[in-house]
């Protein structure tokens, strides 16, 4: 009964943080919107942002408000599962469902992006992160601080690039009326600041949930919460993200739904990693570092095929899944 329990307790959470994404993205698009923000931004910062909430909601309550070691490593699980599953398994399925969508007839077998805002979003993440591997080798409380403080800065200068005007148009796409007053042709301010803080409500109170739910099980059948939180947490908690970039895919609208990983991929490369920083002695243990190199190397190949052939091959791309695959059985096979 007491495994049931928990169960349900880790799929409530799940629930409970799935709804407040929903609700918070959908609030800060239309915010976004009302602001007048061009589309690129808001998708590639804002929706970026929202959905990677759960991800980050999780470590500050783990780290912050944490009483044990196991909730410390719950926290820095989540920081670095969510880098790695974008670039090792979020990534190679969009390539993979690119393939099958060709194969049905619905599209082309090839991706239109614009390489260099692809490049520019995975050379950022590339730079945050190797900060953040660099400081798992040096214990000193001070390089962590000034580490957090430049990964902090980074994500600001992305910003200021992102809302910088290219005079290039993005992809238009029909935003979801707001969830609270569907009615309304445009929401007002009101009513899209009650559904914002409502939704990041649920994202707090699910986080606070599956950091019980996580350490409870970990504690019953004796597995590590960290890995529970390098694997199960980013799943569950990426699924609104996966669900748009692959609506978007079959749209044939690439740029938004790439953007909308690699957006993701600089955002947990930066800002969630400067919190583990701060809130912890950042000391990584073997099997989350090996989910570093792994995520590094994944979007290391991502960039040397944009810079051998100008652009990405999908099957060559779908085959980077083999790095989380073959990491999962690395961890149940140990």
């Amino acid at each position: 009964m007491t495994v049931l329990l928990y169960v349900l307790l880790f799929l409530v959470s799940v629930a409970i943080t799935l709804g407040g994404c929903a609700l918070f993205t959908n609030a800060i698009e239309w915010l976004g919107k009302r602001r007048g923000i061009s589309e690129g931004a808001v998708g590639s910062i804002f929706a970026a942002i929202g959905t990677t909430l759960p991800e980050t909601s999780i470590p500050i309550i783990a780290i912050f408000f944490g009483e044990s070691q196991e909730e410390v490593e719950v926290g820095l699980g989540a920081i670095l599962g969510a880098p790695f599953m974008l670039s090792t398994l979020v990534l190679p399925i969009l390539a993979l469902l690119l393939l099958l969508y060709a194969r049905a007839g619905k599209r082309t077998a090839r991706f239109q992006l614009n390489y260099r805002e692809v490049m520019t979003d995975l050379s950022f993440f590339m730079f945050g992160y190797m900060v953040a591997l660099g400081c798992a080798f040096n214990p000193s409380r001070l390089i962590h601080l000034i580490a957090a403080g430049i990964l902090v800065c980074l994500y600001i200068f992305y910003m200021k690039i992102k809302f910088t005007p290219t005079g290039e148009d993005g992809e238009s796409s029909e935003l979801e009326p707001l969830i609270f007053d569907k009615a309304a042709g445009t929401p007002s301010y009101a009513m899209i600041g009650l559904q914002a803080f409502l939704g990041l409500g649920g994202l707090i109170l699910g986080a606070h949930l599956f950091v019980i739910a996580a350490e409870s099980m970990a504690g019953l059948f004796a597995m590590s919460p960290l890995i529970l939180a390098l694997l199960i947490a980013p799943l569950a908690t990426e699924l609104p993200e996966m669900s748009n970039s692959f609506l978007w895919l079959y749209r044939k609208k690439d740029r938004l739904a790439v953007a909308n990983v690699t957006g993701a991929m600089v955002f947990q490369g930066t800002l969630p990693v400067a919190l583990g920083l701060i809130g912890t002695e950042w000391v990584i243990a073997q099997t989350a570092m090996t989910s570093m190199v792994l995520a590094v190397q994944a979007v290391g190949l991502c960039l040397l095929q944009i810079l051998i052939g100008g652009r990405w091959r999908p099957w060559l791309l779908a085959a980077g899944m083999v790095f989380y695959l073959g990491y999962t059985l690395h961890l149940y096979a140990n």
